[in-house]
């Protein structure tokens, strides 16, 4: 039996590991970001995997940073399938890299001006280039690829100052977690445009990095992919949070169900 939620056609949302992971959809996802933007709004849309949901776990001020997002969403299996355990049973995946494409290909129909940040020169050379060609008539209307280094106040300044002044109403934020989430959490208040922390999503469609195969990524698998393209940055990572990650949502699990939680 669903959930009340469910059954009257709420959005629904549930709590893994004390952070809020959304149940929408690419089309209900799409449309609050076009109706934001054509609105003049501003706030900033996750997608959340283990990766995220663990950081955030491990550290209260990120985990508060990700639940003022307007929508989080279950970029990963993992989370589609804790959703599912948590009552939400019509949960999807919502995948940062391809809500991206359903952003930018209805934002060219509604004419409203796209920012990039994040990546390199010329990987964001070759994703414009790409959205051009997916997506024709979308204004890319500011590109920025910022150092992979920390930046300085007067950096910071400079490229928020010109990411305003495009006039750009939605900005994909690339430059992966947690860097990109605090990124938009910090400049919320100063950047007047709907932001989406994307991840990889320009290193994937500027075809820098490989995605894994449809079916890894059903069975939930994409982080093994992953680990196997680049096992030096990300073995820690995985081994870090994956099995914490089972353990404590197992743990959750069994308490919500004997009514502990």
């Amino acid at each position: 039996m669903a959930d009340r939620s469910e059954q009257a056609g709420a959005p629904g949302h549930a709590r893994i590991l004390g952070l809020r992971i959304d149940r929408t959809s690419y089309e209900e996802a799409t449309r609050k970001v076009i109706a934001m933007a054509r609105a003049g709004e501003a706030g900033y849309l996750c997608a959340a995997n283990v990766h995220m949901v663990m950081e955030a776990f491990d550290d209260p001020l990120f985990r508060q940073a990700l639940n003022d997002a307007f929508l989080l969403t279950p970029d990963g299996m993992p989370l589609v399938w804790g959703l599912r355990q948590l009552g939400l049973r019509s949960a999807e995946r919502v995948y940062g890299p391809t809500l991206t494409l359903h952003v930018c290909e209805a934002a060219a129909q509604a004419g409203i001006p796209v920012a990039l940040y994040g990546g390199t020169e010329d990987s964001l050379a070759v994703f414009t280039a790409f959205l051009q060609q997916r997506c024709p008539g979308i204004r890319v209307v500011c590109s920025i690829a910022p150092p992979f280094r920390p930046l300085t106040a007067e950096e910071d300044a400079a490229y928020t100052g010109d990411i305003v002044a495009s006039g750009a109403r939605i900005l994909l934020v690339g430059i992966g977690c947690p860097k990109q989430e605090w990124w938009m959490a910090r400049h919320a208040s100063a950047v007047p445009a709907v932001m989406l922390g994307v991840g990889a999503a320009f290193d994937f469609h500027s075809g820098r990095v490989r995605q894994a195969p449809p079916l890894m990524q059903r069975a939930g698998l994409e982080w093994l992919f992953r680990l196997c393209m680049e096992p030096r940055r990300l073995w820690k990572r995985y081994f870090k949070h994956n099995p914490r990650f089972v353990y404590l949502f197992a743990r959750q699990l069994i308490r919500t169900r004997l009514g502990l939680s």
